[in-house]
């Protein structure tokens, strides 16, 4: 039997924004203490409201701008909305900024430990899984070096293998199945596929169609900050289409 895992009720973020072009700190301290900075609010999300299901995975799109990642925030725990709620029950692993919990100057092999620990694992947890991570990594003997010197890609290979190998029981995924090589992309996506079947709760976020009608079998409309509609994903995705004026 199916439960809400994600429960998106009614959420606003609005963002306070320097409505001006102030070009130098000077500029900013002057303008201020003269009291002539102009703000605006600026809308990113207006009064969204979905849920997803255990198990499921729900695609979200919209154009540039349209408040995909911000919700992705809002429901990760990093932002706090303006007005209204988000609940989640389970463990929540977001992958939004790959490699941004990593320390520069330490290694592959402690960003593993550290990664795993930010994500709320164990040191024994991590230790079971470390050889499987450092080898869908694909690192060899790169993973003693410090992470400065890692190309982006090896950065992605990496915090993709940390993040998607700790069994997380909601997943929420912005953009990540672009990185890396073409072989490692495939790769990618089959073990997103794996947890999937596994159980694992997935939200994610794509710019291809063809990734969403892939792996979701619903999905949220966003425009400008509103849900446009929520269904079946070759519905929506067709609307949406038809929205852009792209044949289906």
């Amino acid at each position: 039997m199916s439960r809400t895992v994600i429960e998106v009720n009614n959420v606003s973020m609005r963002f306070h924004m320097n409505a001006d072009k102030i070009l130098s700190l000077k500029e900013f301290v002057t303008r201020k203490l003269r009291g002539k900075i102009q703000y605006e609010d600026f809308t990113a999300l207006d009064h969204v409201s979905f849920s997803v299901q255990s198990g499921e995975t729900l695609g979200l799109i919209g154009h540039n701008g349209a408040g995909k990642s911000t919700m992705l925030k809002v429901i990760s725990g990093i932002l706090k909305p303006t007005e209204g709620s988000v609940t989640t029950r389970g463990s929540v692993v977001p992958m939004l900024e790959l490699g941004s919990g990593f320390d520069m100057d330490l290694t592959g092999r402690e960003n593993i430990f550290l990664n795993g620990a930010i994500l709320g694992y164990s040191e024994e947890f991590l230790q079971e899984r470390y050889d499987e991570i450092v080898a869908f990594a694909e690192l060899g003997q790169f993973i003693d070096v410090p992470i400065r010197n890692y190309s982006s890609g090896m950065m992605a290979r990496l915090a993709f293998s940390v993040a998607s190998l700790v069994e997380p029981e909601i997943l929420i995924v912005d953009e990540i199945l672009s990185v890396g090589d073409a072989p490692f992309q495939e790769k990618s996506r089959a073990r997103m596929k794996d947890l999937m079947g596994g159980g694992t709760t997935v939200l994610f976020v794509s710019h291809s169609l063809d990734q969403i009608r892939e792996m979701c079998k619903r999905v949220v409309w966003l425009e400008h900050g509103q849900v446009k509609m929520v269904g079946k994903t070759e519905e929506v995705c067709d609307a949406y289409n038809s929205f852009q004026g792209v044949p289906c």
